[in-house]
């Protein structure tokens, strides 16, 4: 970095949002965001939306979804893997001459370090490596090294595209052994210096870390897949969204992430542009089949005709949320993207009339009472109202509707689901799966919670799927899941959450994925 833009840089960290300049530089890219609920950035550790940023910006993992494919799971670390199902062990063959940040080599060591390191400390992400059957116990083992190779055993029946998939999460990144456990203390393997230093090998490393104020991020120029496109980003805790507009406004920032819909409408500088990314969660409405009058399928099959998709998504949701109407969102491998379902309630009232269902008859429903949810639950009320189903709706805390749901003791339920891991898995046994449905035999999935008595021949195709070894057979099979449950479940699922992110004109290369880990700078480019 030449000794000008030294000297920009530190004026710009030393004023409160950038002072009198009016552009940031060229090889610096400066972010407005609320950064605050960091809690961990370790790896190990880290289990928040913002710190899933900065661990898919800082560290590698063995196979991992990249900025310029973030849709196709590819090499990272490894350069090559073979799995042999029957033996439940995958095998990766790391790439020649990839190296850490300190610039010592990537080993195979450090692979079986990092991911032992995560189920040995235990911290809060640590259950999505333990589904591999990985315990403190066992994990040596099952994590074995021979020169540049490392063989990964796991233990329950699955096929290895679910295990890549779970290695290919943030808990898979891989750390500088080296240098992490030259600042262990007390055994805690390097945790409290990660959570305010980075040892990895990504596109960027940190350089800077002061929390609830600023990130700032330094380019590895021999990033093994391509430098950076900027020298340097910034991340500025920026708290009010309305100041993070007047800094965009202004030119002391390149990028405003958190701003509401309402601001989003009020930009009118043509060196702005908005941009509008899918998010992970899905939002749906469904019925407990604990309630006879929600049992028959034809109830299920006019709601889907009673919710005015359009309506909500062309005003009060507008840039929040977009039309999906299946369980794996948009934008990652194995989502099913027809939305074959509209407002129509003359054919909903055509439907239950057929059916001899008769009307009108009452429905409780469960809503958060905040925004957008009771303004959805509204424009659902008047819409099941056409076809005389009477939505009462009942509003409460966050806390008090999920109790409410995993009681099983709702109606109907309008709520959203996120995965935990990007895998169809995560979601297809959320809303495709339940082989006991007894009150007794609790299950975190919505087929559970609304006491859905999954049809054997579902079941029996959901765990196929999971197991299936074949990476694109495995893929239309959960295609066909999403399918079928759109087509005939008392889930009507609606929407997908967005984010709209407004930036300069001048920003190319920005990738926001549909969940935090899949957030890239390395493409980033300011023109």
């Amino acid at each position: 970095m030449s000794l000008m833009r030294s000297t920009i840089l530190a004026t710009m960290l030393a004023l409160p949002f950038g002072g009198a300049i009016a552009e940031t530089p060229d090889d610096i890219f400066v972010v407005a965001q609320n950064i605050d609920d960091i809690v961990a950035i370790d790896p190990a550790q880290a289990f928040e939306f913002t710190s899933g940023e900065l661990v898919t910006n800082v560290y590698d993992r063995l196979v991992q979804y990249d900025a310029a494919t973030p849709e196709v799971l590819g090499p990272g670390l490894a350069s090559s893997w073979t799995s042999d199902a029957d033996a439940k062990t995958i095998t990766f063959t790391l790439r020649e001459g990839a190296t850490f940040h300190s610039g010592n080599p990537v080993r195979a060591e450090d692979v079986a370090f990092s991911l032992s390191r995560v189920i040995k400390l235990n911290l809060t992400p640590a259950f999505i490596l333990a589904q591999l059957g990985w315990t403190p116990e066992n994990v040596d083992s099952m994590i074995t090294t021979e020169g540049n190779t490392v063989t990964l055993k796991y233990e329950a029946e699955f096929s290895p595209a679910f295990a890549l998939n779970v290695i290919a999460s943030r808990t898979g990144s891989i750390v500088d052994k080296e240098t992490v456990m030259q600042h262990e203390v007390d055994g805690d393997m390097g945790n409290s210096w990660l959570n305010a230093n980075s040892a990895g090998s990504g596109p960027f490393a940190i350089q800077t870390y002061r929390p609830g104020e600023l990130i700032r991020l330094s380019a590895n120029d021999s990033y093994f897949m391509g430098e950076p496109g900027v020298e340097s980003i910034i991340v500025r805790h920026v708290a009010e969204a309305a100041t993070q507009q007047l800094l965009l406004e202004s030119g002391d920032v390149d990028m405003a992430k958190n701003l509401t819909s309402d601001q989003i409408g009020t930009i009118s500088s043509d060196k702005i542009k908005v941009e509008t990314f899918p998010q992970a969660a899905v939002h749906f409405l469904s019925f407990n089949q604990k309630i006879d009058s929600l049992t028959p399928p034809a109830v299920w099959d006019a709601a889907r005709y009673l919710v005015n998709y359009e309506g909500m998504t062309n005003t009060f949701l507008k840039g929040q949320m977009k039309i999906h109407q299946a369980f794996w969102p948009t934008g990652f491998p194995g989502s099913y993207e027809d939305t074959p379902y509209s407002y129509d309630p003359a054919k909903a009232t055509e439907i239950l009339s057929a059916a001899g269902i008769e009307t009108p008859f009452s429905v409780t429903l469960d809503v958060i009472n905040a925004a957008p949810f009771t303004d959805m639950a509204q424009s659902l009320q008047a819409g099941f109202a056409e076809a005389g189903i009477n939505l009462d709706i009942i509003p409460g805390t966050g806390s008090q509707v999920i109790t409410k749901y995993r009681e099983r003791s709702h109606e109907a339920m309008l709520l959203y689901w996120g995965p935990d891991f990007m895998d169809p898995h995560s979601n297809a046994k959320a809303f495709a799966y339940n082989s006991n449905n007894s009150d007794d035999s609790y299950a975190a999935t919505t087929t559970w919670r609304n006491a859905w008595a999954v049809p054997d021949e579902l079941n029996k195709k959901t765990m196929a799927a999971m197991s299936e070894a074949d990476p694109e057979k495995r893929l239309d099979m959960y295609r066909e899941l999403q399918q079928a449950v759109q087509e005939k479940s008392p889930i009507v699922i609606m929407f997908q959450a967005a984010s709209q992110i407004a930036m300069g004109q001048n920003v190319s290369g920005y990738v926001n994925g549909a969940a935090s880990d899949f957030v890239y700078y390395r493409l980033v480019d300011k023109d």
